[in-house]
């Protein structure tokens, strides 16, 4: 079988996360650090781009890489229009549309880091499963307000990556199963995947589902609105207070949740009662989605930072192993989930899709 050499690029924002692969397996990787003096330079995440390319190239330099046998680089996708899940390439409409976005996220240097270091050695960029993924059922969009619909922004890349890796340990195709995959972090979404697709699912980036430990999560709407009209705080402070500095944060003064389990364990009252909220909250998000499948579910995986946390995950398999067998696959190996997106089509398993910017906006059908 023909080697292929893949450069995976995962943007932060504080670091810049590469990894060389030969085939599917990683010969070279590191996590570049950007500290808050460097970054402080840029007026913006974009206006980050050379300088993270160089930081890139100057790396892979010193570690004597020839960058000229590299067969294709592959990027973290950005804030783009929603689109079907896979692997697509990089084109001047998808660069030219994340320069000009005004919803600035880290992955959306992505592709743009991508095609920089394609450019120079004359090979193809591509993302993959980038976080507005939108595979939704129209009726899963639907809300009480028909001015407002439900949006589809979550760990996609990751969860797609769990739910395939998941469908081989059980002998099975990913399209053939029907998942609910939690992925745990400082944001969490939980989604079930019908038969390869994402049916429905929470957006974590604006605060919906389960609290987490830096999003407030689902509020009760009456309170939600009276809290927000205090004139209290300006619309920035409020988005900010939802995502970032909600949820277990704003309970305990910390996102970190080895800092919360140290206080748990010390017998810290609030921490433990914020802590068993924390995963009981998870558990119901797991269980809301039972019924869109008619309960027919092959497996509950859950993924993510905090499943290396064996109390946590006690906690929630104690709650929903009524519903199906429950999987663990910790942590997020976005690398190799983009490495291994790039390698499907470098060896024509899968066709590269192409965006365009009139792709469907947020809530359509």
């Amino acid at each position: 079988m023909k080697s292929f050499y893949i450069l995976a690029i995962n943007p932060g924002s504080t670091s810049t996360k590469i990894g060389i692969f030969k085939n599917t397996k990683m010969i070279l990787s590191e996590n570049i650090s950007h500290s808050t003096t460097e970054l402080s330079q840029f007026d913006s995440i974009m206006d980050q781009k050379e300088f993270r390319t160089g930081l890139v190239l100057d790396f892979l330099d010193k570690c004597e890489v020839q960058i000229s046998k590299l067969n294709a680089i592959v990027g973290r996708g950005g804030m783009l229009t929603p689109m079907k899940s896979g692997t697509y390439k990089v084109n001047k409409e998808m660069i030219n549309f994340l320069v000009n976005n005004l919803l600035e996220h880290a992955s959306s240097l992505g592709a743009i880091l991508a095609d920089n270091i394609a450019q120079r050695i004359g090979v193809k960029a591509f993302i993959v499963d980038p976080v507005v993924v939108d595979e939704m059922d129209p009726i899963a969009k639907i809300t009480g307000i028909p001015e407002i619909k439900k949006i589809s922004i979550f760990h996609a890349l990751n969860q797609k990556a769990a739910a395939r890796e998941a469908a081989k340990r059980i002998k099975k195709k990913y399209r053939e199963c029907n998942f609910i995959v939690a992925h745990l972090g400082g944001g969490i979404t939980i989604g079930i995947h019908k038969k390869g697709l994402v049916v429905d699912v929470n957006n974590g980036l604006n605060g919906d589902g389960p609290f987490s430990p830096e999003r407030t999560g689902s509020i009760p709407t009456w309170s939600l609105i009276e809290w927000a009209t205090t004139g209290l705080y300006s619309l920035p402070e409020l988005k900010k207070k939802i995502t970032g500095k909600g949820g277990v944060v704003a309970h305990l003064g910390t996102n970190n949740m080895r800092e919360v389990k140290d206080m748990v364990d010390r017998g810290d009252k609030k921490a433990k009662e914020i802590y068993m909220a924390l995963g009981y909250n998870i558990s119901k998000g797991i269980g809301s989605l039972a019924p869109v499948v008619k309960g027919k579910i092959d497996a509950i995986i859950i993924t993510g930072g905090l499943a290396f946390d064996k109390d946590l995950m006690a906690m929630i398999r104690n709650h929903v192993k009524f519903i199906a067998p429950v999987i663990i696959l910790p942590g997020e190996d976005e690398l190799a989930a983009l490495s291994k997106g790039g390698l499907r089509v470098l060896r024509g398993e899968e066709k590269p899709k192409i965006w365009r910017a009139k792709e469907m906006k947020h809530g359509s059908d």
